[in-house]
């Protein structure tokens, strides 16, 4: 059973795509930098660099954006349709619309297009176009030419649609309707343009609830399950046939579920495998870095056969990993050395066919004499290492658990507590940096707010404890914390103690 699971919170929003109980995708988005990919700004021009055919663009954010002038976002291989590319001659001071296609990431600006999309349920739109393109997913001749005529009888002359693979299984009048209402939208986003301000935005992409729920239509969903009877209510019948379920247990969504631990193990640099094996990620500025190792796996055959089996059984697990964490740009694979080239064939063939599940584009390159495999997915919104993840100040170059992640896994821990002991007076020990992020993030404040009102709470900074580890119990184990606040409103009077 595929399930989307939703875990809404003050300090951010949290999606896992799940079949029978296993993690296929996961994404966060905090409540405070929501990104910006599918935003339509009004921008100006600010230079035109002729030699590299780009023009950078103030769309009223920290950094410009980038414009490659001519390029298209239709995904030509994918869609096996044509597209010329437009010529575009820019000035700076022009006004133009455009669109974030990706994200901002370090010191560079986020990447734009004029190539102006819409997503619905079943359909792309296209305003600016006027082709009909249908998803390389649709396999069946019959089913894409039937599409195709269908959307054509309702797209407007100089615009054009893409049909998604979700709209494979859908009624007719779900398509039409799904058109109506993106023509409907982008009435709406002409008249905002007009009236909007120059380097302002005038169409907000879909939060990551929406988002996934979108997505998640070509996965053939049976069941949406989310943590907030509000939402809950909303979503019923918006989401084809999937039933829709309010969570309203203690326990955190995805603790009930199983899946705090699989989510927790995507901040880990080695990954095992069920046979032993185990990969090892690691990230660099230019590209991220797997390497395959044969572990505690011996085989049975001779050392071939066990190399072949591990590196077969690491094509799943890479798929499936660069997918969980949103890993894009250009990936290096490095297999162990296989001598027949039939093995290397089947490794790379095996790879190919794994990523297919992807919803982003990758694109694989053959096996090296080395063993080495490069491949490219396609990069538009942040990977989860920039949630889970943050630089190491201690080394400089490498990572550790970030301050958000360890709240939630400080959240997890306390609930569990509290349901198993009934204390009602709890202490709470974390480190200086941790101790600040769950004050500030309210992470906490459904169970302050509901099961804990009447319990008191107190949080403690300790910089002697481990970044990962809390300290739950009845008592503080030393009598002078560095900070301590009680943050239950059972002891509102009793108010911070301050700093010792």
């Amino acid at each position: 059973m595929k399930q989307l699971i939703l875990d809404n919170t003050p300090f951010c929003t949290r999606a896992a795509l799940v079949d029978d109980g296993e993690l296929l995708e996961f994404s966060v988005e905090m409540a405070s930098v929501c990104g910006i990919v599918g935003n339509i700004y009004k921008g100006r021009v600010e230079n035109v660099l002729s030699g590299m055919k780009a023009a950078f663009v103030n769309i009223g954010l920290e950094r410009n954006g980038f414009l490659y002038v001519g390029e298209s976002l239709v995904d030509k291989e994918r869609l096996h349709s044509v597209m010329p590319k437009k010529s575009e001659k820019l000035s700076a001071g022009d006004v133009i619309m455009c669109q974030v296609v990706k994200d901002q990431f370090g010191q560079k600006g986020a990447r734009l297009t004029t190539d102006i999309t819409l997503a619905g349920y079943y359909l792309v739109l296209l305003p600016n176009s006027n082709f009909i393109g249908v998803s390389r997913k649709i396999e069946n001749d019959e089913r894409r030419e039937y599409l195709e005529q269908l959307v054509k009888s309702v797209c407007p002359i100089g615009t054009g649609f893409i049909i998604r693979s979700a709209a494979d299984k859908a009624d007719d009048d779900d398509i039409i309707k799904d058109a109506g209402k993106l023509l409907s939208l982008w009435g709406k986003v002409l008249d905002e343009y007009r009236r909007a301000p120059e380097k302002s935005v005038v169409f907000e992409e879909a939060t990551l609830f929406e988002r996934a729920l979108r997505d998640s239509f070509s996965e053939d969903i049976d069941k949406v399950i989310v943590n907030d009877a509000t939402i809950a209510n909303a979503l019923i019948g918006r989401v084809g046939k999937a039933q829709v379920e309010a969570y309203e247990g203690e326990r955190n969504i995805m603790s009930y579920f199983g899946l705090s631990a699989q989510i927790n193990h995507l901040c880990d640099r080695k990954v095992e495998m069920s046979n032993g094996a185990y990969i090892v990620i690691d990230k660099t500025e230019a590209c991220t870095v797997i390497d395959v190792n044969t572990g505690r796996f011996v085989g049975d055959l001779d050392l071939e056969d066990t190399v072949f089996k591990t590196n077969m059984a690491a094509v799943e697990c890479i798929a499936r990993q660069l997918r969980l964490r949103n890993i894009s740009g250009i990936v290096v694979i490095d297999f162990i050395d296989m001598m027949t080239e039939e093995h290397q064939r089947r490794v790379v063939d095996a790879l190919k066919a794994a990523l297919k599940h992807d919803r982003l584009k990758t694109t694989t390159v053959g096996m090296t004499p080395l063993g080495l495999v490069e491949l490219t997915r396609k990069k538009t919104r942040l990977p989860i290492d920039d949630f889970m993840l943050q630089p190491c100040k201690s080394c400089g170059g490498g990572f550790v658990i970030s301050d958000s992640q360890l709240a939630f896994m400080l959240r997890d821990e306390l609930v569990d507590y509290m349901l198993a002991s009934r204390h009602e007076t709890v202490y709470v020990g974390v480190y200086g940096g941790l101790y600040q992020k769950v004050l500030q993030s309210e992470i906490l404040k459904k169970h302050i707010m509901t099961s804990w009102k009447d319990k008191k709470i107190y949080l403690y900074s300790d910089d002697n404890l481990r970044r990962d580890r809390f300290v739950i119990g009845e008592d503080i184990p030393f009598p002078e914390p560095q900070e301590f606040t009680c943050i239950t409103r059972a002891a509102e009077k009793e108010t911070a103690i301050g700093k010792k």
